[in-house]
Formats: structure tokens, C-alpha cells, sequence
């Protein structure tokens, strides 16, 4: 496990790189089928980081508070890396079964989502508004740790001033995590 702190690639009111991914659910997804959502966050995860790991409860619970408010959630995991088998397409299917994740979970089998992101870690989060324009990027609460404890959630404060209509207060906050494992 290699840890890394996001960087900010795209920047405040850019626009949301499209992709078209393989998801576990056997579908093909693509940024515009969540044109019509109030907000989309957008997740870079994967299956072994103990980071990823110990957001889940902290996911599944804003995935609960905001998709009835129309916001919609999509998880990409991009490590594609034959030195990580966990993280493969086969481990995904699993992981969100035994995990029960409701919202997609897409293969960035060739790693090029990410790199238009600026993605570098697990978890790394990216909040747009309904204009698909970058509205917040970073972590989801301050526990930057796996066994720490959090006292702020940065995500749902994002994603409350983006459904109000405001630019979030911190609009970048770095996430930090497992590093994405790049192909050779």
C-alpha cells in the first residue's frame, strides 16, 4: 500500500470528462445517463484499500441520504494492475455483493478515466453540479485515516451546497488513501 494525497487536476466549474465503462451489473455506463441527476458524485475505489474500506459505512450512508434527493453516485475502480488481483473485474462483481453497493461500479480497465479525473487515490471523490462542472474535490470527512474517527462530513456539506445552488465553502479538500496502481 503506497499512501497518496489527491491532487487537483480539474479545476472549479470544469466540466466532467464523458466515459463510457463496463460496469459489474453487466451494463455499459456512461457519464450521460446521469444528465438529469441534481448532482453526481463521482468515486474513484477499489476493492482492497483498507481506505476504501473503512468509507464504506460513510458511503452507503450518503448514498442513502442523497440519491433520494437525485443525486447520483457512480464508483470507478481503475486499478487495473495484474499485481493487484483483488482489484480485478471478477473481485468487483463480488465486492459489491458481499459489500451491497446500489449505485454502479465500473472498470477502468485502460486507466484513461482517471487520468482525465487527476485521480491518484482510493477513495477520491468528486462532486458536479447538474451542469456536469466540477463543484468539489476531496475527501469525504476528516478521518484521513482507517482506524480514525470522524468529526466533519466534507462530502455531505459539499453536496448540501451544490443542491442549494452554492459553490461548497471548501471546494477542494484532499482526500487521501491507497494509490492507484498504474499499469507499467
Amino acid at each position: 500500500m503506497v499512501l497518496m494525497e489527491s491532487a487537483q487536476k480539474l479545476k472549479l466549474g470544469q466540466t466532467a470528462p464523458e466515459f463510457s465503462l463496463s460496469g459489474v451489473d453487466g451494463k455499459i455506463h456512461s457519464l450521460s445517463e446521469f444528465s438529469e441527476a441534481s448532482a453526481v458524485v463521482v468515486l474513484f475505489m477499489c476493492n482492497h484499500c483498507p481506505y476504501v474500506l473503512a468509507k464504506l459505512p460513510a458511503i452507503k450512508k450518503l448514498y442513502d441520504t442523497y440519491r433520494p434527493r437525485n443525486v447520483a453516485f457512480v464508483g470507478i475502480n481503475s486499478n487495473s494492475n495484474p499485481d493487484y488481483p483483488d482489484d480485478d473485474f471478477e473481485h468487483m462483481k463480488t465486492f459489491v455483493k458481499e459489500q451491497g453497493l446500489k449505485f454502479p461500479y465500473l472498470f477502468d480497465d485502460s486507466q484513461s478515466v482517471a487520468k482525465a479525473y487527476g485521480a491518484v487515490c482510493t477513495p477520491d471523490p468528486f462532486v458536479f453540479d447538474s451542469g456536469m462542472r466540477l463543484a468539489y474535490h476531496g475527501r469525504i470527512d476528516d478521518a484521513l485515516s482507517p482506524e480514525a474517527k470522524p468529526t466533519t462530513e466534507d462530502l455531505a456539506f459539499a453536496l448540501d451546497d451544490v443542491l442549494m445552488g452554492k459553490i461548497p465553502k471548501s471546494n477542494f479538500m484532499p482526500s487521501r488513501g491507497c494509490s492507484i496502481k498504474w499499469k507499467a
